[in-house]
């Protein structure tokens, strides 16, 4: 273990990243904050947390910006799973860098966990934490050597450049977006201010400090970030009707969240009816998704309703 946190044996907290805007999953988005919007009948935020729970988090700082009053709808209690949650609303969007400096005071010195809010993966984080805690690395990004952007230029455990801005070096890795940091990084980001967190990256692979820990096999990821790979990715799980719901209609493969009512004559196929919502006598739908609190009608395929 790092000198520096021979004082703590495990990682506590972690930050979630809650603000984007989710405009390619509009008007879903336009409901919910992405990492709101059900995922297998619950908030798509909470598979997160239920991954950091188990990797030892107790702690969950979350930044939020659009449609923020969700939050305290769906936390009403600022706890989940006994896990406290703190939420940090950004007025005006300061990207990743200026989200962790302006949660300066809730990181009180501790080394944190960073993770955007709305993948789904069975990536083993707990290794992650045990690497970065282990190591003399200011950040260490988990990252692996497949996918559409590899950006990463690694020798060994260390990253030596970012899409080629330190000594022009070839990416073979993509960042996952999950990574761990010491608070020593936030010397390295002005405070508020609107800054990608990849300046700070780059000054620690001059110091030989930003580590890689490398992502074996080919875990679990879902990119929940376009409709079609919502409701993709929501119906190869085994769809769930909430038992709150009254169903007086026909679901065939269909997620329904609770409190949701399916009228007599109605149809619903491949489709994720979010909490709450109706479908009226005799409609007909296949590969929607119904959001909205006004009752769906009529006959749709592949509409967001």
């Amino acid at each position: 273990m790092s000198a520096r946190y021979q004082h703590c044996s495990r990682m506590r907290k972690a930050f979630l990243l809650g603000a984007g805007l989710g405009t390619r999953l509009k008007p879903l988005t336009d409901t919910l904050p992405k990492p709101l919007i059900p995922f297998a009948n619950r908030p798509l935020i909470t598979h997160v947390m239920d991954h950091c729970i188990a990797a030892g988090i107790t702690d969950f700082a979350i930044n939020t910006h659009h449609l923020a009053e969700a939050w305290d709808v769906a936390f009403p209690d600022g706890t989940y799973r006994g896990a406290s949650l703190s939420f940090f609303h950004e007025p005006v969007l300061l990207e990743t860098g200026g989200g962790i400096k302006n949660i300066e005071e809730w990181i009180n010195g501790d080394p944190i966990l960073v993770y955007n809010g709305d993948i789904i993966t069975d990536l083993p984080i707990d290794r992650l934490i045990t690497g970065h805690m282990g190591s003399n690395n200011t950040a260490t990004l988990a990252v692996q050597p497949h996918g559409p952007a590899l950006h990463l230029a690694i020798e060994g455990r260390r990253i030596t450049d970012i899409h080629g801005k330190v000594a022009e070096l070839t990416g073979t890795h993509q960042f996952t977006g999950i990574y761990c940091i010491d608070p020593e990084i936030l010397d390295l980001i002005p405070a508020g201010e609107k800054i990608s967190v990849i300046p700070a990256f780059l000054e620690l692979i001059k110091r030989n400090e930003l580590g890689a820990y490398l992502v074996k096999g080919e875990p679990r990821w879902l990119d929940l970030g376009t409709r079609e790979a919502y409701l993709k990715a929501s119906l190869e799980m085994t769809p769930e009707i909430h038992p709150t719901a009254q169903i007086d209609g026909t679901v065939t493969n269909s997620w329904v969240g609770g409190n949701c009512r399916i009228e007599e004559g109605a149809t619903v196929e491949n489709c994720i009816l979010w909490p709450g919502t109706t479908v009226l006598r005799d409609a007909q739908l296949t590969n929607c998704i119904v959001h909205s609190t006004s009752p769906a009608s009529g006959r749709h395929l592949d509409a967001d309703l």
